[in-house]
């Protein structure tokens, strides 16, 4: 797990609960979930959740991601463990009562209710006057820029306007946590930037805690102060975005966490925190960062993100370079995406930025590469 993870130790969950302190609004402890009582989907999850943070579980499906953000809002029960909700103990404590705002793909609106009265309901349960409730749905309501949508009817409204009522639902109470499940799926992409936006400039004005479930990596990327990658029920990597994208800790997460290149070889000299590593079929021998490797003659993946990789760079200026041959050019605006046959490999991609000019690059032609030994990490195998 990552090095912004905590493990907690001792067994004794309610004692543990008097002593539990700090920013942290959630914990889970040791926490596993099986459905058949053999195959673990969730194993020995050790997590904090800080109070005021935007965290995003992310992960492909069957990782495990959405199991752990139902047992936090109480539809699934853990197997083993203990989940904290500001150092109470909340296993056996019904989703009622856990005064958690949840919102989800499907928005989940009362399609008989108007958009007041689907605000209206988390309030009317917990008893507020009429004049509170009818101040505490206009202010949510401005919130998610819907004033004067009141009497509509969710059938009346389109989807990007629906999951804006979702998320005030979700909100009107004030909550101290807020989770969703993969909210944006149902958009489409110009309106699912929007709302990302929508939602993390919310979450910057309010403060309040965020638990946030995506496949997305890039949704993820935007929206959140922390990413936790779930892969086979575990965290992969705990860390803030950028230290997620720039330092991944092993194979899995370089590779799920934007586009990657990957190389494979074996380590010929490990000397502390850089290694050279031979290359398989003869590619050439590359001086790479050792960030988890077993050691002398092991065998290693090594991560090299595409924009990383300059081409015909000046002499001397990196340690890393290679011949390589252009196989494709594909204008993206911004940036020239370069597919080039190097080291054995037919699918080595390069991000040329477009403020370099396209027209340097011919399909066909042969170039020399280069990178910097600190920008090429070597991971497990």
């Amino acid at each position: 797990m990552g090095k912004d993870s905590t493990r907690q130790t001792g067994t004794d969950l309610d004692a543990k609960a008097t002593s539990y302190g700090g920013d942290a609004i959630v914990r889970f402890e040791r926490v596993q979930k099986s459905y058949d009582g053999v195959l673990l989907v969730v194993k020995d999850l050790d997590l904090e959740v800080q109070r005021g943070e935007f965290l995003t579980l992310l992960g492909p499906s069957g990782s495990g991601k959405t199991t752990v953000l139902m047992m936090l809002a109480g539809f699934e029960t853990a197997t083993h463990g203990g989940i904290f909700l500001k150092g109470e103990p909340i296993n056996n404590v019904p989703p009622h009562k856990r005064g958690i705002g949840m919102v989800f793909q499907n928005y989940a609106l009362f399609p008989h209710m108007t958009v007041f009265e689907n605000l209206a309901f988390p309030l009317e349960v917990r008893r507020l006057a009429k004049g509170e409730i009818q101040e505490k749905v206009r202010r949510a309501l401005e919130m998610v820029r819907l004033g004067g949508f009141e009497n509509r009817r969710p059938g009346q409204l389109s989807g990007g306007q629906q999951q804006r009522v979702a998320v005030a639902r979700a909100l009107v109470f004030e909550p101290d946590l807020v989770l969703m499940d993969e909210p944006l799926g149902a958009l489409d992409k110009n309106l699912r930037e929007e709302m990302q936006y929508e939602i993390k400039h919310i979450h910057e004005n309010l403060g309040v805690s965020m638990v946030y479930v995506t496949h997305d990596q890039s949704e993820a990327l935007t929206m959140s102060n922390r990413i936790a990658v779930f892969n086979d029920g575990r965290i992969q990597q705990l860390a803030a975005p950028d230290d997620l994208y720039e330092r991944p800790e092993n194979a899995f997460v370089a590779q799920f966490i934007g586009e990657n290149n990957r190389l494979s070889g074996r380590v010929s000299h490990l000397d502390g925190t850089s290694c050279a590593v031979d290359l398989d079929d003869g590619g050439g021998r590359v001086q790479a960062l050792a960030v988890k490797v077993a050691g002398d003659r092991a065998r290693t993946t090594l991560s090299l993100r595409p924009e990383r990789v300059a081409i015909n760079p000046e002499e001397g200026a990196f340690p890393n370079v290679f011949e390589a041959r252009v196989q494709e050019l594909i204008y993206l605006g911004d940036h020239i995406r370069t597919r080039v046959s190097l080291c054995g490999k037919d699918d080595f991609i390069i991000k040329v930025p477009n403020a370099q000019g396209h027209a340097m690059l011919r399909e066909g032609e042969q170039v020399r590469v280069g990178w910097a030994l600190e920008d090429c990490r070597a991971l497990d195998a």
